[in-house]
């Protein structure tokens, strides 16, 4: 489990990369709420594959991609609030406000997602 964890860290930097990057492209041209929840969108599909192959080591499944969304939900709302109150709540500014936020939701998408995953592996 050490392993998976340290392994999902780094795929979670990766992820959180490319999560960013995509915010700060669709920010250009849409309000950061929107620009935030199609980066999600979309870089969670990319985490679910990088899970799968590096953090789980197994394959993808369509139920596995099917389920692997819900897994982000706690993730989606407490990255979502953490955005909305760092940016209108504490006014301190748009571009580093899903970084922050999404700290906080690492734990719990860890937890979650393991049990999409690798459902044989709980008991």
């Amino acid at each position: 489990m050490s392993r998976q964890l340290l392994t999902f860290a780094v795929v979670g930097v990766v992820n959180t990369a490319i999560y960013y990057c995509l915010y700060l492209l669709f920010l250009t041209g849409l309000p950061y709420l929107a620009a935030h929840v199609l980066a999600f969108l979309l870089s969670m599909v990319g985490s679910f594959f990088l899970n799968a192959r590096f953090t789980y080591r197994t394959r993808p499944t369509w139920r596995k991609f099917l389920l692997f969304p819900l897994t982000n939900v706690t993730n989606f709302l407490i990255t979502t609030a953490g955005v909305y109150v760092i940016v209108d709540v504490l006014h301190a500014g748009s571009r580093f406000a899903p970084l922050l936020a999404s700290a906080a939701a690492v734990p719990v998408t860890f937890v979650v997602s393991r049990r999409v995953m690798l459902p044989e592996s709980i008991a």
